[in-house]
């Protein structure tokens, strides 16, 4: 498998910098929190394999990286535009196709979600296809609750986790849309 280049930037946000990837196409390949690095590299080789990707500094801000700071200024809906490429399973892509699908401001459960894609007993797998995705916030993960409503399970910390979730809660409401809680 021939190595490929990604560009590197940092984002700085209200909850820490952003690591972002992109290829020569700009799409985003993996975006996670700074104290998290290992963690995206770890990403990295099990999709990709080891020695497979090369990380290069951005020589100007990509697409990806403006659509980011959009979504934390408050335009939420800004990283429904970011073109997104990923490894993974098939399994894993239906997943994430999925959470792509799942609007700002609103939440569905690990089961609802299994059932979205039509795989209504593979909960678990879905919540471990949530965890292995390398572009959380643009394919947001984050979304995702407890089927009891409790916030479970963001690799970045609960505490982003909830504060992401507040930040598209007040974007919504300022839009005059309820917000919106699926189980």
């Amino acid at each position: 498998m021939p190595v490929q280049t990604f560009q590197f930037e940092r984002v700085a946000t209200p909850l820490g910098q952003m690591l972002v990837l992109t290829d020569a196409q700009e799409c985003l390949r993996a975006v996670d929190w700074h104290d998290y690095e290992p963690r995206m590299h770890a990403l990295l080789r099990r999709q990709y394999g080891k020695g497979a990707v090369q990380l290069r500094d951005a020589a100007r801000a990509s697409a990806a990286s403006r659509q980011l700071q959009a979504y934390f200024e408050g335009e939420v809906d800004a990283i429904d535009r970011v073109k997104v490429a990923s490894g993974g399973t098939d399994f894993q892509r239906s997943v994430w196709r999925a959470l792509r699908e799942i609007a700002a401001g609103e939440t569905v459960s690990y089961g609802a979600l299994a059932t979205r894609i039509g795989r209504a007993s593979a909960v678990r797998a879905v919540g471990m296809a949530n965890g292995a995705n390398p572009i959380g916030i643009v394919v947001p993960c984050h979304r995702v609750i407890g089927a009891n409503a409790s916030l479970t399970g963001y690799g970045g910390g609960l505490h982003r986790k909830r504060w992401l979730l507040e930040h598209e809660g007040r974007w919504r409401a300022a839009r005059g849309a309820p917000v919106a809680r699926a189980a």
